[in-house]
């Protein structure tokens, strides 16, 4: 049977926990409300659509193969940086804003970029946004299973 090989469209099923324990991410589940994906994620393996660590797990998997790998932060999302973490005066930000904490805002810088921050705080006078992926500085632990190699 095939293997799973760089260039390979795949399609895997997936749970992913924190080293706690804490499931974030599942791509099973049986509630609409719940956040998951539902259903298998497909991705071209060595095309960088999924975080370094999650690639190499899948290589050499057979279709219906299952294994849980772990995925140390510099193959996932990085350290935290916290040059990324800043207050922003609320009088910088556009009237119809409401903000609000665990809001996500998409910010569109000078050179025309756009990236997502959530806030993170807040008080009277101003707002603390993070533009660090609210996985970074973590480890992940993922259980897969290949489902298909396209």
């Amino acid at each position: 049977m095939a293997k799973a090989k760089e260039g390979d469209r795949v399609k895997v099923h997936y749970t992913g926990r924190l080293d706690d324990g804490t499931v974030f991410d599942s791509s099973e589940c049986s509630e609409d409300d719940c956040g998951c994906s539902h259903g298998p994620m497909e991705f071209t393996i060595g095309g960088g659509e999924v975080i370094p660590g999650f690639e190499k797990g899948v290589v050499g998997l057979e279709v219906g193969e299952a294994k849980t790998i772990h995925i140390p932060v510099d193959e996932a999302y990085g350290e935290r940086i916290e040059e990324m973490v800043a207050q922003v005066p609320r009088s910088e930000l556009p009237a119809e804003l409401k903000p609000e904490l665990g809001q996500q805002l998409e910010v569109t810088q000078e050179d025309g970029q756009v990236f997502q921050v959530l806030i993170t705080d807040m008080d009277d006078t101003t707002i603390t946004i993070d533009a660090n992926h609210p996985l970074a500085g973590q480890a992940l632990n993922f259980d897969i299973k290949l489902v298909e190699i396209a």
